[in-house]
């Protein structure tokens, strides 16, 4: 026993003595038992830190409290906005787009109507195929929606026309349908919340065979002679009720309601004549001769001319010249009438004539500018004439004057000459075909100036030109005096007695373009209707012009519409 402690001991301290070879100093970094040092093998395993473990448990206790926010606050905090979002996932609105109303002529064709579409939730304006009524009826532009499917634009917007006019009757009233569907978007049931309710009906007063055909001469006459556009209108001298209202070049309502074919659409961009412009309430025209007709009840209700008196025409006045003393100014006639009356002086539209009764002239006293200006606007020239109800466009002219004149010409004063000009017509006087057919209605009907309206049975509201009624026979004589023996002789025809008043209206300072005009009433012995015709820019040696329109469109009622001839 003790000898074997003593070897122990022994063997302990031979070890201890022994030298160390240099390969045994190094034999660990040659990894002879080759360690997977990637898995950590051959290394001396250390106890994790408690900084370590501490780090890790601020950790998961933050991420905890985070969570347990997010869920509180979603599912209390906002939990009922939530619900609210999926039950509206879940139900969906639709529109219910109601119709809007049907618009007829007096006659009961349909003009504007719906026809169903199957690409659209809505239905779609149809317009009736006829020329001549795309200013009056007007277009739409259609409820609009995004590319999801979405209406931005949930209602019909009336651009112009009837459509615009009337929109608070034609507009009706969208409803409204509730849609359930389940999670794979597959319809449960339906239901409708709110009804939709169609637009209104409405009847309007025009013709429309008549206005038709009144376009298509205007037209063909501009087309065949070099006219720009041409407008006419026909009214009910007892009411104010439109027959007919033609506006030429027009465009489509078809196709701007549609918004298709582009090209169509680019061309009324481009073209030079400008086919937006209603020219027969927005159009201004310097009215020529037309003005006489209303000089003389001026004149005669001033009491300064007897209908008989008779003024010579020898085809010019002549004056002296402000600023040339030494000269005269020359006012020309279009010809020598010798000793005319009112009554001839209408018919054959003597310049001399209503020179020395607008403006005066040696012994013969003239209304003089102020007074012309009070009888054109009695007469509704320089005014609206209130048929839109400002809901569209209308032009109001121009009647000239000294404040006029000053404002646009550096200040000059007016002069004798100015008047001579402003009572025949011309010098910057400006109307529109629809004014003009309502004051030639008042001297129809004895001076009633009705508010034109496009209504049936919506008309009667007149004022009364304060002009004695005794004269207004003397000026509708020598209208018809200009049907039977004078300038409107064209219009002499035996299916109906018209009554009518012609005028040329010189343009530019080089006047070799003139506008045509021709106004009246029929039939004579029994006046329902008066209408006015104005052919726009026509070259000066061109001899036909707004005259042949209305004989045209007489022969063509004498046969299809006679009803109004009688």
């Amino acid at each position: 026993m003790i000898f074997r402690q003593i070897r122990k001991i022994s063997r302990r301290n031979s070890i201890k003595n022994r030298e160390i070879e240099p390969d045994e100093i190094f034999i660990d970094s040659t990894n002879l038992p080759e360690f997977n040092t990637d898995q950590f093998e051959g290394r001396i395993e250390r106890p994790i830190s408690r900084f370590s473990l501490s780090v890790v448990v601020i950790v998961f206790f933050i991420i905890i409290v985070v969570f347990g926010w997010k869920i509180w606050d979603l599912q209390i905090d906002q939990g009922k906005n939530f619900a609210s979002i999926s039950e509206r996932n879940r139900l969906d609105n639709s529109i219910i787009f109601a119709d809007r109303g049907v618009v007829y002529d007096r006659n009961n064709t349909e003009l504007i109507w719906n026809a169903k579409s199957e690409e659209d939730d809505f239905s779609r304006r149809k317009y009736i195929e006829l020329n001549g009524l795309s200013h009056t009826l007007g277009y739409v532009s259609y409820p609009l929606k995004d590319d999801s499917g979405v209406y931005y634009q949930e209602e019909f917007i009336p651009k112009a026309g009837i459509e615009k006019l009337y929109n608070e009757t034609l507009n009706g009233t969208s409803g409204l349908k509730i849609i359930e569907t389940d999670a794979l978007m597959e319809v449960q049931s339906e239901s409708t919340t709110f009804p939709s309710k169609d637009g209104g009906n409405i009847i309007l007063s025009i013709d429309a065979k008549v206005q038709n055909k009144m376009y298509e001469f205007i037209e063909s006459l501009a087309g065949e002679v070099g006219f720009d556009g041409g407008a006419g209108v026909i009214v009910d001298i007892n009411n104010g009720e439109v027959l007919s209202m033609a506006s030429f070049p027009e465009y489509s309502s078809q196709v701007l309601s549609d918004g298709e074919p582009k090209e169509k659409i680019t061309q009324y961009a481009q073209d030079k004549n400008n086919p937006y412009l209603n020219r027969t309430t927005s159009g201004l025209y310097t009215p020529g001769s037309t003005v006489k007709l209303f000089v003389s009840l001026g004149a005669l209700n001033e009491k300064l001319i007897t209908p008989e008196k008779q003024i010579l025409s020898t085809g010019s006045i002549s004056i002296p010249n402000p600023y040339f003393p030494d000269k005269e100014s020359v006012f020309v006639d279009w010809k020598a009438h010798g000793y005319v009356d009112m009554r001839d002086a209408i018919a054959v539209s003597s310049n001399v004539y209503f020179y020395e009764v607008g403006g005066g002239f040696e012994g013969q006293k003239g209304l003089g500018i102020k007074n012309i200006e009070k009888y054109m606007r009695m007469f509704g020239f320089g005014e609206k004439t209130d048929i839109y109800d400002e809901v569209l466009e209308e032009k109001i002219g121009v009647i000239p004057n000294p404040e006029w004149k000053e404002e646009n010409f550096d200040g000059e004063e007016w002069r004798v000459g100015d008047t001579y000009h402003t009572a025949i017509g011309q010098y910057g006087f400006q109307v529109t075909a629809l004014q003009l057919s309502r004051a030639v209605a008042a001297i129809a009907n004895g001076g009633k100036l009705y508010k034109p309206t496009l209504l049936l049975d919506g008309g009667g509201q007149s004022d009364r030109a304060s002009v004695r009624k005794k004269h207004y026979p003397t000026v509708r004589e020598g209208m018809r005096q200009a049907v039977t023996d004078g300038t409107a002789k064209g219009l002499y025809i035996p299916q109906v007695k018209i009554a009518a008043k012609t005028g040329t209206a010189q343009l530019g300072t080089t006047k070799t373009y003139v506008n045509s005009l021709v106004v009246g009433f029929f039939p004579y012995d029994n006046p329902k209707y008066a209408f006015a015709v104005i052919m726009e820019k026509g070259k000066q040696s061109n001899t036909i012009g707004a005259l042949y329109i209305m004989r045209q469109l007489f022969e063509w009622m004498a046969i299809n519409t006679p009803e109004y001839l009688k």
